[in-house]
């Protein structure tokens, strides 16, 4: 019996210092002898912070006053915020220099023509192509119709019509028959009149043949030049001159004269101050 309750203090005491240095111990339930196995403590969690979203500002959108198209890996296209604007107009008048001068003798221009050359004028102007694009051409006449022949070009210009080239005759050797083959719209040429021996209007600056193709000068079954024999009936197509049309009424206004009015030989090409 003494023994017995030695172990009781003992135990009594052990339990005690248990209680100082665990507080799971002394819970409810641990007895009064303790427990075999060492009591965890527990912690209890933080709470974790959400995660915040942060806001980032939308990509710049870019902008374009027109109409762009890009490829990458596909093929896109996008339209701009603008419209661009239309092709203008421009013309511009000179007198015949140095460098001109040069270019053009003894092609178009030389000694005993019926002009000199300071009476001539270099013109430059905006013609509407058959592709449906814009380019300059060039041409010499005489100074009195320089004025008239940007008038008049200005109104082809508005009104869509389309010159296939615009080149001085000197780029084909003075030739007009090499011109007229390429569908060349010329002027001035010191040259005597087709199949005949005086001064054609062209050796005075006061003619102009145009889009020579598309009309071609006619006399019975003669058809200059033969690339044009296509059009000599006249067909409803891009270039093709007919009475009284937008092309025909603006050289009427500026004072010239068409030889598609002409009978024999009928010159569908050809517009001149004097109606030769």
């Amino acid at each position: 019996m003494r023994d017995g309750r030695r172990r009781l203090v003992v135990t009594a005491v052990v339990a005690g210092l248990a209680c100082l240095t665990s507080a799971a111990a002394c819970e409810p339930g641990a007895g009064a002898a303790g427990t075999a196995s060492q009591a965890v403590a527990t912690r209890t969690p933080e709470p974790v912070p959400e995660p915040v979203t942060k806001a980032h500002p939308p990509a710049p959108v870019a902008t374009s006053t027109g109409t762009a198209t890009g490829t990458g890996t596909g093929t896109g296209t996008g339209t701009g915020s603008g419209t661009a604007e239309p092709p203008r107009f421009v013309s511009a008048v000179q007198e015949i220099g140095p460098e001109l001068a040069a270019r053009m003798t003894p092609t178009s221009w030389r000694e005993g023509c019926p002009v000199p050359l300071t009476d001539l004028r270099y013109v430059s102007v905006s013609h509407r192509t058959f592709e449906g694009g814009v380019a300059t051409g060039e041409l010499v006449v005489h100074a009195d119709v320089a004025d008239a022949v940007v008038q008049v070009f200005a109104a082809l210009f508005d009104a869509g019509y389309p010159v296939r080239s615009m080149r001085l005759v000197d780029d084909f050797d003075g030739s007009d028959d090499a011109s007229m083959a390429a569908d060349n719209t010329s002027a001035f040429n010191c040259r005597a009149i087709t199949r005949g021996t005086g001064w054609s209007e062209h050796a005075y600056g006061r003619a102009l043949d145009l889009n020579p193709v598309e009309n071609p000068y006619v006399r019975g079954t003669l058809v200059l030049p033969v690339e044009g024999t296509a059009y000599a009936a006249r067909p409803d197509l891009p270039g093709v001159l007919h009475d009284d049309d937008v092309v025909v009424q603006a050289f009427a206004d500026a004072g010239w004269q068409w030889g598609g009015h002409w009978d024999s030989p009928t010159d569908y090409q050809h517009f001149s101050t004097t109606g030769r």
